[in-house]
């Protein structure tokens, strides 16, 4: 199936939307190669990218590190960030560990000297603001994991950690609400993080993150409905 010349990304959403629409592509099943859409379609390879791109903003696929895209259903959801929004605090918490733990296992692969002088201001930010206000406390922290996730060097999980923000940001307000005083700002468990990384170690920048974000996750997994 030959696309049209314009537009492109736009023929080639509406194309793999209509594929999982008619069964080729069930829930749960892995799209064909980048290259091989590609072929299909008679498109450049940064076309499809962009497609897939969007369908994974979009809650439609999902792409996993070393394994491919995958379906995850069978139609956008249309107001995704309302979705986001409404999304209980400790699933805000998975979706992070969804996307930062891989943020982590890629950065310590693909980080460069500009990447960890970054992550470092970012930490020393957060360190400064332990004691600052909660907003304050909080943006430092989502700059540090921001930093983390630039170093990745992915722009799909890059799209999903900037679509998660917002929302983060809400949840992690509240998070610092029910924790007791003094606030526990855990600044060894994300230096553990940052050591894996400029070790270029991606299996512990991996479980280190993995191991920091579910610490989080039993402080608010007694909220979930």
């Amino acid at each position: 199936m030959s696309l049209r010349r314009y537009p492109l990304s736009e023929q080639a959403t509406e194309a793999m939307l209509q594929r999982i629409a008619d069964g080729d592509w069930p829930v749960g099943g892995k799209i064909p190669s980048e290259t091989a859409l590609a072929a299909e379609f008679g498109v450049g390879r940064s076309t499809v990218r962009e497609a897939v791109r969007e369908l994974a903003g979009r809650g439609v696929l999902e792409p996993r590190h070393g394994s491919g895209v995958y379906v995850i259903r069978t139609e956008p959801v249309e107001d995704w960030p309302s979705t986001v929004r409404e999304a209980v605090i400790s699933e805000v918490v998975e979706g992070r560990i969804a996307v930062e733990v891989e943020a982590a296992r890629l950065a310590a692969t693909k980080r460069t000297a500009a990447d960890l002088a970054a992550i470092d201001r970012a930490i020393s930010r957060r360190s400064e603001l332990g004691d600052g206000t909660p907003e304050e406390f909080v943006d430092a922290d989502i700059a540090f994991h921001r930093a983390v996730v630039d170093a990745a060097h992915n722009t799909i999980i890059t799209g999903l950690f900037d679509s998660l923000t917002e929302r983060v940001r809400e949840a992690m307000l509240d998070v610092l609400a029910l924790l007791p005083e003094p606030r526990p700002v855990d600044h060894a468990e994300h230096r553990e993080v940052v050591a894996a990384i400029a070790d270029g170690d991606p299996e512990r920048a991996a479980r280190t993150a993995r191991a920091h974000l579910e610490q989080l996750l039993t402080h608010v997994a007694p909220r979930r409905p």
